[in-house]
């Protein structure tokens, strides 16, 4: 099970890996974003998409027992239909994510969530770690992709985001 602490820096750890892919699939031609590449999500902006679907169905809908409002259309891809669609949608995403954070506490990761597309008994905890999983899974459709392109994907790696965050952020006395 996570703890707060490692919760947060996950997250703000899938967050920076998640811009840092934004930003490169923003430098490219919409129209090879939006290209089918017979993937599971069909294309990089759908993949990208779904990825923030995830975060945001567990986090934002899930977790604060919001399921009736799940199905809300604004949420998917085919309603996005640019680079400041997707990113107004990121916006609302993370601030759901980041409220979370903020006020987590161990109990709470210890508390039962429940999706009505998982079956099983979780918690949030586990909430949260499938979510991570999750975005890694669908990074690499998205690194297979940018490689088929002969575009080198972003670096994503842990120690680097994580002591770069540490830099940045004013300590906690």
């Amino acid at each position: 099970m996570l703890d707060v602490k490692t919760a947060r820096e996950l997250f703000h750890y899938n967050r920076a890996v998640l811009d840092r892919y934004r930003r490169s699939l923003e430098r490219l031609p919409w129209r090879a974003v939006v290209r089918n590449r017979e993937t599971g999500h069909l294309s990089m902006k759908d993949t990208f998409v779904h990825i923030l679907n995830v975060h945001d169905g567990w986090l934002n809908y899930v977790v604060p027992g919001r399921i009736h409002e799940l199905n809300d259309p604004g949420r998917f891809a085919d309603s996005m239909k640019s680079w400041r669609d997707i990113r107004a949608y990121e916006s609302r995403v993370w601030s759901g994510v980041d409220r979370l954070l903020a006020r987590l506490t161990p109990s709470q990761l210890r508390q039962k969530v429940k999706a009505p597309w998982m079956p099983g008994e979780y918690v949030l905890s586990d909430a949260l770690l499938q979510t991570s999983f999750e975005q890694a899974h669908h990074l690499g459709e998205l690194i297979a992709m940018l490689w088929q392109m002969d575009r080198r994907p972003p670096d994503m790696t842990w120690i680097e985001l994580r002591n770069a965050s540490r830099r940045s952020r004013p300590s906690r006395s």
